[in-house]
């Protein structure tokens, strides 16, 4: 028997400096950049982006939520945790949690719901079985 996927990607960096606002820690709009790049990252190395490609479809965001926490500084070093909580008919929700790894912090949670629509049209589409199939969950209050 394999064992499943862990549900839940990491992805580290360091903050660079052109993630910086006036107040010398990372911008809000910086994170909701992150959190697309982590979702797209994650999908692709679950192996969606060719079959999605293939169906002629893609993702577009419907809303995101984000609640702050705590500042990041230049230099610090992040990891980004994202899972998906729910798929739905033509949706799904992402969840994500920045921490600084130094002292283990919170400073972001978020979400994303997530719409699969078809790439010329960007008329919803439903999600298929193969997309489905690729996506560990980690259903909300399972974590």
């Amino acid at each position: 028997m394999t064992a499943s996927p862990d549900p839940v990607y990491r992805f580290e960096f360091d903050v660079p400096a052109s993630a910086l606002d006036e107040n010398g820690h990372v911008n809000n709009v910086q994170y909701v950049q992150w959190m697309q790049d982590v979702a797209v990252r994650h999908f692709s190395l679950l192996g969606g982006t060719a079959s999605m490609r293939d169906m002629r479809a893609t993702w577009v965001v419907h809303s995101h939520q984000v609640e702050y926490l705590a500042p990041a500084f230049l230099g610090e070093r992040i990891q980004v945790r994202t899972w998906v909580a729910d798929v739905r008919r033509v949706r799904s929700l992402r969840r994500y949690e920045f921490l600084r790894l130094a002292d283990n912090k919170l400073l972001v949670r978020g979400a994303t719901e997530w719409v699969f629509v078809h790439a010329g049209t960007g008329r919803p589409l439903a999600i298929p079985d193969e997309v489905v199939r690729i996506l560990p969950l980690l259903p909300d209050g399972l974590s």
